[in-house]
């Protein structure tokens, strides 16, 4: 076999045409060899001889698209010195862009005995690993375009892979559960008709499932256990794993991209799958362990900020360039729109508290590809001051836990809600408007993979999770859920109509709130998990979205949700860009206030009615005429003026349309009503008409420009 020096750079294994150039980071190692494997479990091995700034590279001619590789690392063994070298480990390559086959978690894939923690394990582990593979990096993208959807016109769909298309009826067997049925049709169809404009895809960043889950019989659903950054995760294709996952998912997002919705990857870049002290010798720790992980002062242990035993070293500048070419990688090559990053927080620790300023947003801010795409956070971790709603810098959008809590308190009755929900219905000023950031900054859900599904929202008041084998002690236990008077399943009419009522409520007051919504998959159809909020181990129908198939009440609230999904979209002033001055706006010929908040009685809201501690209803008047930013042409925007009446309290309420803010007002939302909406030209009403609202449901009045 011929070998060449290559280079040191790319890392990772680069195919051009003619061969394929391997490089490897570790500082820790005394010596490296690539192994070549063989179909009939036996490898070649060859020595990385060449170095550069502790990369050790080769380039082998001949070398195609579907070999499969892996490193062995000579070098120190001594966990206390925090060192974790063995060669007798197969690793994956940190820089694989595909990755083939399964963990059989036997003892060989670990560094120590079970039976003797202190002891070094040399068993191998190349029959019990996955490998690496070289991909051909070649693709027809023809002539795709990222849609780059602006924030104001966006609307998020959270969807898992499998989840989304594994029951749905239309799609053939062969490709449930994969990338190739997201660009199926039928998929494709109800996304667009929906209204959605950016697919929020959970991780497909390569994953395992962790030992414990294995053992149990369960499994990683949601994929938060990240081994591969560059490599799509290939149990969700159907075209095979030596490299196929990556030509299926670009085909995929080809395909999403025609139908004009975007990719956003949900990216998990605060730990590994390598777990804690005890956890498998997969990768990172066995090529080079104090430089990819916080260790603590003990280096045999590792800091967790993240609850799932490890965290990636934030100040390691081979940490910093993985993450950065991880993302770059996935802009460039894979076309994708944008990142959800999974507990943010633990990014910004460089050492230990949460710092905003920190390198890894410097090297974003600068970055001439990642800074021009989506970037929202989970502004949270498990770690002391990690939670940091509002906090993030101005590049960046937050999922925002604050609107979630809120919007749920108002309609389970909490005492005291008002003057916070007017901030979330308005797009959350208090987080967002100090450090120059806009409504857009604020990403609003009332439900996402992580808690109660919407219909399990207003059907439990607690968790129910014992099919994870945790004893109901997992998964959030203050979920500021209703079950509307009967704990899950009921025959009582009266609860169905309240529950759905409920439902309607949630999607009516996301679509009609400031900042950027986004709705949770199966969420149109009333998908339950049967009160389990915590089903990250559930990869079966308890998870997966059933699809509606005939004329039921799920069908009526899909028709309902795509209904206010269009009206925010047909209405800029439901999406503006800049927040309310809460005052006649200059220069918009209109003396009226942008915004203004009443009573049910008409009235302007005053200091008292807002800290009343049982007041659950108001009334919110959107100025259509005084919409403040300029349109991309620097044109005045106009829109109709909207009163929002919201009756969230256990009665039904007379509200009187205030006066001086328009004659006649059309009815075009009542969440009273099973479709929603009312039918033909909705009712008429004049100032100082009083309507009556059914307790826990929310109108909406429109008048035209």
């Amino acid at each position: 076999m011929q070998v060449w020096p290559g280079q040191a750079y790319p890392l990772g294994a680069t195919y051009d045409g003619a061969g394929t150039n391997f490089a490897v980071f570790s500082e820790a190692a005394e010596r490296i060899e690539l192994c070549l494997l063989h179909e009939d479990g036996s490898e070649t091995a060859v020595e990385l001889r060449e170095s550069d700034a502790f990369v050790r590279h080769a380039y082998l001619p001949g070398i195609m698209p579907g070999q499969r590789y892996g490193f062995r690392v000579h070098g120190p063994y001594a966990p206390e010195y925090g060192q974790r070298c063995n060669s007798a480990k197969l690793l994956l390559d940190p820089y694989a862009k595909a990755m083939s086959g399964t963990i059989d978690w036997n003892e060989a894939v670990y560094g120590y005995h079970f039976d003797r923690p202190g002891h070094r394990n040399d068993l191998d582990s190349a029959p019990r690993t996955m490998a690496s593979v070289v991909v051909n990096p070649y693709f027809d993208w023809g002539d795709d375009r990222p849609p780059r959807t602006d924030y104001h016109r966006t609307v998020l769909y959270e969807a898992h892979v499998k989840g989304l298309t594994m029951l749905h009826p239309a799609l053939p067997d062969e490709l449930r559960g994969t990338y190739a049925a997201l660009a199926h049709p039928a998929v494709l169809e109800h996304l667009t008709e929906l209204g959605v404009t950016a697919l929020e895809l959970m991780p497909v960043h390569q994953f395992v499932t962790d030992h414990r889950l294995a053992d149990a019989g369960l499994a990683n659903y949601w994929g938060y256990n990240t081994i591969g950054f560059f490599a799509p995760h290939n149990a969700y294709a159907s075209w095979g794993d030596r490299g196929q996952q990556v030509l299926e998912f670009k085909s995929a997002v080809r395909a999403l991209h025609q139908a004009g919705i975007e990719v956003i990857l949900d990216v998990v870049y605060n730990h590994t799958a390598e777990g804690n002290h005890l956890g498998p010798t997969l990768s990172f720790r066995g090529l080079d362990n104090t430089s990819y992980y916080r260790l603590t002062e003990d280096p045999r242990y590792y800091m967790d900020t993240t609850g799932t035993g490890n965290s990636l070293l934030m100040r390691s500048p081979q940490v910093l360039q993985l993450i950065m070419d991880s993302l770059r990688y996935w802009v460039t090559e894979m076309h994708v729109d944008g990142f959800r990053f999974d507990l943010a927080a633990t990014l910004a620790r460089q050492f230990h508290e949460v710092d905003r300023l920190s390198s890894f947003f410097d090297l974003v801010q600068q970055d001439p590809v990642v800074s021009r795409v989506k970037l929202i956070a989970e502004p949270w971790d498990v770690g002391e001051g990690g939670y940091q709603v509002g906090n993030f810098p101005p590049l960046w959008t937050e999922w925002n836990g604050m609107y979630r809590d809120t919007v749920r308190d108002l309609w389970r009755g909490e005492p005291r809600t008002l003057a916070e929900f007017a901030s979330r219905l308005t797009g959350s000023s208090d987080l967002y408007q100090d450090d120059g950031r806009r409504p857009l900054a604020s990403i609003n859900f009332v439900t996402c993979h992580d808690g109660f599904t919407l219909t399990d929202l207003v059907s439990y008041d607690g968790k129910h999770n014992d099919a994870n084998g945790e004893g109901n002690r997992d998964g959030e236990s203050h979920n500021r859920s209703w079950n509307c008077g009967a704990e899950g399943p009921t025959d009582d009419p009266d609860v169905l109509a309240l529950r759905a009522r409920q439902r309607r409520n949630f999607i009516a007051t996301l679509m009609l709130s400031q900042g950027v919504p986004m709705i949770s998959h199966g969420d149109e159809f009333g998908r339950t998990q049967h009160g389990n909020n915590n089903a990250y181990c559930q990869d079966g129908e308890l998870s997966w979205v059933h699809w509606p198939t005939g004329p039921d009440d799920d069908r009526s609230f899909l028709k309902f949700t795509r209904t206010m999904v269009w009206l925010r979209r047909d209405h800029p002033v439901f999406r503006r860009r800049r927040f309310f001055h809460g005052r006649p706006v200059e220069g918009t010929h209109d003396d009226l206030s942008d915004i203004a908040w009443f009573t049910p009685d008409g009235e302007e809201m005053t200091q008292q009615d807002w800290q009343a501690v049982h007041a659950r209803s108001l009334t919110v008047f959107l100025n259509g005429r005084a919409i403040s930013e300029p349109g991309p042409r620097g044109e005045r925007i106009t829109d109709d003026s909207f009163l929002l009446l919201f009756n969230a309290g256990p009665e039904e309420t007379a509200f009187t349309v205030p006066a001086g803010h328009g004659l006649q007002w059309q009815t075009i939302v009542d969440t009273a009503v099973p479709e929603g909406v009312e039918p033909g030209a909705g009712r008429w009403v004049k100032a100082g008409d009083r309507l009556t609202l059914t307790h826990h449901s929310l109108t909406v009045l429109r008048r035209p420009r």
